[in-house]
């Protein structure tokens, strides 16, 4: 456990707290409007739960689920595998995590939550030794077009090294990296259009797949991201860990 300013971030510990984490991930998924949702799944009971809480307003603002992997020959247990064909990143040899289920409360603006967040996760991936840091990251909707500059930077810049490309498995996806193999981006139209976690991946190195995922149970279209943590730019790392060392 530990705080920065008015957020609180610690692990799961009860029955109640993966609820409320499942309540605060029907609000920020399907509507905030719907708290008596929760949002659950079965990887919910193989995971190690974060939750960010608001100390002075006594209230979760923030949550995420991290699914730690001994390497590449079990990436078939994680919850991207269901959606994309993983079996390049097989031959990866060190300790994998995975992150889902990220959310931050529809109501809440602050920076710092996001920054203690990712504090919480760099303090896991420094402890645990994670070479590689994967997970879906998704773009509100299922309107490919919403997001054509943001998909078309991706695709510029920042698909996956070729031997740990994903392949298509889902049945419905937006092959963005053929469709728009002519489009050139404009930065400011796609920088607005990208979600804030998938900025965070992309500024640590990250790299995603070529196409991205129809889910519309989920009403959301997702990329699979990885972050070799070997990659990281140095002013990055510095800059990841200063903040996970003020956190105290």
């Amino acid at each position: 456990m530990f705080s920065k300013g008015r957020y609180r971030a610690r692990v799961a510990q009860t029955v109640e707290d993966v609820c409320a984490a499942q309540h605060l991930r029907g609000q920020a998924f399907h509507g905030k409007d719907r708290a008596d949702i929760a949002d659950c799944d079965a990887f919910d009971a193989l995971c190690t739960h974060f939750l960010i809480e608001d100390i002075l307003a006594d209230k979760l603002v923030c949550c995420f689920r991290l699914l730690p992997l001994k390497g590449g020959t079990e990436i078939g247990r994680s919850y991207s595998a269901q959606f994309y064909e993983l079996s390049a990143l097989q031959g990866f040899e060190g300790p994998m995590v995975e992150m889902g289920r990220f959310c931050i409360h529809p109501a809440a603006r602050d920076p710092d939550i996001l920054r203690v967040a990712w504090a919480a996760v760099t303090r896991f991936v420094d402890d645990t030794g994670v070479e590689l840091l994967f997970g879906c990251s998704s773009f509100k909707g299922t309107d490919a077009g919403t997001y054509r500059d943001a998909f078309a930077m991706l695709k510029d810049r920042h698909l996956a090294p070729r031997r740990w490309l994903p392949r298509v498995k889902a049945p419905d996806v937006f092959r963005f990296a053929q469709t728009l193999r002519r489009c050139r981006p404009d930065t400011r139209r796609a920088l607005q259009g990208m979600p804030p976690l998938l900025r965070t991946y992309l500024m640590m190195g990250g790299w995603v797949s070529d196409h991205a995922v129809v889910d519309g149970q989920m009403n959301t279209l997702h990329v699979f991201t990885g972050v070799e943590i070997k990659a990281i730019p140095a002013t990055r790392k510095r800059l990841l860990r200063a903040v996970a060392q003020e956190v105290a």
